[in-house]
């Protein structure tokens, strides 16, 4: 892979490690960031890389949030342009700001975000995208955008309501109080929490890799029915789930996957086939 700026990544068993590398600016989501998180998960996700991704932050921190040197505007002198097409414009980079961690929940691969210190502003928006979230003892959590005058943007007040109680979502979106891990899992956002942020490392680098030795076939079209049923009828995802699986049930993997389970041992599964697009396909372009 490319170097980055903001992350490190490595492949191991199956499972791609994106780290956040700047552990002594608090992870802080700078401008590269945005660039850089979800061209990693796509390169990943295209040549079927790696089967499942764990998402972590160096440092004592997971992530502070965006950068606020982000929000710093230097219009002197500039022309002064129409406020509503700068609008139209903010809009439209607000789409790619929510594309990049829309790409956590998109790609095939099962997600998991390891937590510990801060989790604030958009880092929650981000944790939220993943299919799972793990943290130390340690962790905080805090829903900051209300302190700066704006409302989460990002995923957060979309994706938390189908993860916690919704009162809850509100009270802590409306005061900007932070809540501690406990909190967190009491309320549903994380699904375990671990003594230290080595045990929270090995932990959930041993349940991706367990996840990792399934069928990667399997685990992603349970990714893409759970996601479906979230926000279809159960009718409609009855109906969504059998076309899927009359299509895409692979006799040797049911194979290997019995086989396993009867002589407890790991199975044998092919990876995901890379996509490619129709030009690559045609040789247009390597």
């Amino acid at each position: 892979m490319s170097d980055y700026t903001c992350f490190k990544t490595e492949i191991s068993k199956g499972v791609a490690h994106i780290i956040m590398s700047r552990g002594n600016e608090l992870n802080t989501m700078t401008r590269l960031f945005w660039k850089e998180l979800p061209e990693i998960i796509k390169t990943i996700d295209k040549n079927a890389d790696a089967r499942v991704i764990l998402l972590r932050g160096e440092g004592k921190h997971f992530s502070a949030g965006m950068d606020l040197a982000n929000f710093v505007n230097d219009s002197s002198g500039k022309k002064k342009k129409d406020p509503s097409r700068t609008r139209e414009a903010f809009y439209h980079e607000l789409l790619e700001l929510q594309g990049a961690f829309t790409a956590l929940e998109k790609c095939r691969m099962p997600t998991i975000a390891a937590i510990q210190g801060a989790c604030v502003g958009g880092a929650i928006d981000m944790a939220a995208a993943c299919d799972m979230r793990y943290c130390s003892t340690d962790a905080f959590y805090k829903i900051a955008e209300v302190d700066i005058g704006i409302a989460a943007d990002v995923g957060t007040l979309q994706r938390l309501p189908t993860l916690m109680p919704l009162g809850a979502v509100r009270e802590l979106a409306y005061t900007g109080r932070k809540f501690d891990s406990a909190e967190a899992q009491q309320l549903g956002f994380v699904e375990k929490v671990f003594q230290d942020h080595d045990q929270l490392l090995e932990e959930t680098t041993k349940l991706a890799e367990e996840i990792a030795s399934k069928s990667p076939l399997v685990t992603s079209v349970i990714k893409k029915q759970i996601n479906y049923a979230r926000d279809n009828s159960v009718d409609d995802a009855l109906d969504y789930h059998a076309i899927w699986n009359s299509a895409l049930i692979s006799s040797s993997d049911m194979e290997s996957a019995m086989k396993a389970y009867m002589e407890k041992v790991s199975g044998d599964f092919e990876d995901l086939e890379p996509k490619k697009s129709f030009w690559e396909k045609q040789g247009l372009i390597s």
